[in-house]
Parts: C-alpha cells; structure tokens; sequence
C-alpha cells in the first residue's frame, strides 16, 4: 500500500502543535517558578504570548493563522511544507541527498554513485525546466518518480493533487507543478538560502524558452558546454519541429482553429527567437571553460555566469 503525504502532512502539523502547547506550558512554567522565587507576584504574569514561543506551528493556510500569532517568525503553512517537501526532491535528484542515507550527502568532493540506488542522482548534474516533457530528465517527470518511490505508485494520482492544491494553482496536477518550477521554485528556493542559491537557474528569459538548473557543487569546467549541446541545441530543434509542424496545420485548419494555432505559433516564435539569442551568450562562456573554487562562495561564483543566470531577488 502507497503513504498519503496528506497523512503525513497532518501528523507533521500534528506534532508541531503538541511541540509549541509543551514548550508554552514549560516556559510558563518557569516563569511561574521565578516568580515565585523573587516574589514578583504582583509584577509580572507567568503567561507567554503565542507569538513569543519559539517553535514552528504549521496551518493550512494563512487564512487560518490566529491574531494571538501575528509578527510571529515560526508561522507555517501547507504550502512552507510542499514547497520543503519540493526543495528536498530538487536535493535527491542532485544527489545532495538520498533516499538511502541521512543528513548531507554531497556537498563536494569524492562522488559515490552507490548511495543512491533507491532514486538516482541526475547524471550530467543538469535538469530542464520547460513548458512541455521535452527531455528525458525533465524536471517535473523527475519529481513526479521521486513521489512515487517515496509515497508508491498507487497513491501517487492522489498524491501529486495533494501537492498541486497545497501549491493553490489551478488545472491538472502535473501542470500545476510544472508552472510552479517554471515560475516560483527559483524564488522559493532563493529565500530558503538567503539570496545564496546552492542550485544554479540558466535563464533565457520571461518567454521560458530555456531553463535548466544544475547544483553548484557538482560544477565542473565542461558544465556550461554541455547545457549548450545537449540542452539548448535540443530545445532550438524543437522549436524548429513544433513550428514547422503548427505551420502546415494552420495551413489547413479552419478558420477558428486558425485563431487558437496561431496564438501557440506566436509562443513558439517567441520562444525561438529568446533560445537564439540566449545560445549566443551560453556560447561565449562555454568556450572559456570556467573553472569555480566552492571556497570563494555562492555570491563570488554566481557573478561569473550573471549574464546566462536567472537574477537573485
């Protein structure tokens, strides 16, 4: 039998309110106890304010968090945990974390190939991120696996619904969470690390002609060559295909469906033209074959590909 991550989100939530009710209570407590002590009785209360404990307390949504909570630092939501649940997905299939062993696994270093036989690490250390299933390792058909590994294959339609409704889009699940990766990971994951990404985003734009993330610690010299032949050369034949082939339909089709295929044309077109310009850019740094020193940091490394990388906001 599968696991229901809604389960497992509801014991999580669960905890972390028995959590806060048992530190509130202690801390009370001591107060009472100092109280007593410096018979300060008539001075000060032993009540500690909801806001002023200082352990995580989750809630569906902020809708439901209680003004006895408000400029409170611990308040999370079903979404902070998705979006957890997510950033430790991203983590696996970079082989930052495994499956099969605990706490950081890769940060640099000797790679072990064999500590990750439950889900696989990305082998090139670079997953696309685009608008339709165009390449093997996709990134939503990567975290659509790691769910099913995780949770089982028979929960996994209910499963991915779970994530998309606590994500609040709209439409069917999977794409719910390929607009999330394609729009909102990179800032979610930005805020998660302080302006300092540990996963890399090669942006070609706000037309999503191109995107691929690849993790800082597995850079290598050759990284920013292969996301040019392998990925962006891909991607531009692609867009050569679909366009040709969108062309001879509108060619025959009827006059309202003339209207719905031109407007996909006009995305594609868009979308070629920003790949084409992006192409020449990744081109000018793969030739240089940039080499990077972890030790210098993620704002030092990440200003050597500001031109091809997504801005940190």
């Amino acid at each position: 039998m599968g696991k229901l991550i809604s389960d497992k989100y509801a014991a999580w939530k669960q905890e972390c309110e028995d959590r806060f009710l048992q530190l509130k209570k202690n801390e009370e407590e001591l107060n009472r106890i100092f109280i007593d002590i410096y018979g300060l009785q008539d001075e000060l209360t032993p009540d500690v304010a909801d806001k002023d404990v200082t352990v995580h307390r989750v809630f569906d949504s902020k809708d439901d968090v209680p003004e006895s909570m408000n400029g409170c630092n611990y308040v999370r939501t079903m979404r902070d945990e998705i979006v957890s649940l997510i950033s430790y997905a991203v983590g696996c299939m970079f082989g930052r974390y495994s499956l099969d062993v605990d706490g950081l696994v890769y940060a640099g270093g000797e790679w072990d190939n064999s500590k990750y036989a439950s889900f696989a690490a990305d082998k090139d250390n670079i997953i696309p991120i685009s608008d339709d299933e165009y390449f093997e390792d996709d990134i939503v058909g990567r975290f659509v696996k790691f769910v099913e590994v995780v949770y089982g294959k028979d929960t996994l339609d209910e499963n991915l619904k779970f994530i998309a409704d606590a994500l609040g889009g709209k439409g069917q699940p999977k794409d719910v969470i390929r607009n999330y990766f394609l729009n909102d990971f990179y800032s979610d994951h930005c805020k998660i690390y302080q302006k300092r990404p540990i996963y890399w985003l090669f942006d070609s734009g706000k037309k999503n002609g191109f995107k691929c993330l690849i993790y800082m610690h597995r850079y290598q010299p050759d990284t920013i060559a292969r996301i040019r032949t392998d990925y962006v050369h891909e991607q531009q034949a692609r867009y050569r295909t679909a366009i040709a082939d969108l062309e001879t339909r509108i060619a025959n089709a009827s006059t309202g469906e003339r209207v719905k295929l031109n407007k996909q044309l006009k995305t594609l077109n868009d979308q070629a033209v920003e790949i084409h310009e992006y192409e020449e850019k990744i081109h000018h740094l793969a030739d240089q074959m940039i080499s990077i020193d972890l030790d210098d940091g993620v704002k030092v490394n990440y200003a050597k590909f500001q031109d091809v990388l997504a801005k940190i906001k």
